[in-house]
């Protein structure tokens, strides 16, 4: 997968106006935007708030995607939740829901 050029509608912090926008190739552009490189551990976060998103209609709370990777990974949700902060430094909302293609949330929990 490569990096694509972004020609989908966006807010005035680069988040997409609308999630059905959102393609893999699309959110390697946004992660480079944010200095990031994707790895595996990423993209387990990545499908599972966009799988998150098609089922509920909304986007999760870092609460569940914390529980979720935690699981997948094979560690504590406390654990979890902390290399979710690490693979996504400036945080679940700026760049987590970015790159996954999420509207901004108006409020949020950190969980």
């Amino acid at each position: 997968m490569s990096a694509e050029k972004i020609t989908v509608s966006r807010d005035e912090e680069g988040y997409l106006i609308d999630p059905d926008d959102w393609t893999p190739e699309l959110a390697l552009t946004l992660a480079a935007e944010e200095g990031l490189a994707l790895t595996d551990e990423h993209w387990i976060i990545l499908k599972f708030v966009r799988e998150y998103f098609a089922e509920h209609l909304i986007t999760p709370d870092v609460r569940h995607v914390a529980r979720y990777f935690a699981e997948r990974i094979g560690c504590d949700k406390k654990s979890g939740k902390a290399r979710i902060f690490e693979l996504f430094p400036y945080g679940y909302v700026k760049q987590t829901c970015k790159v996954a293609g999420m509207k901004r949330p108006r409020a949020w929990s950190t969980g």
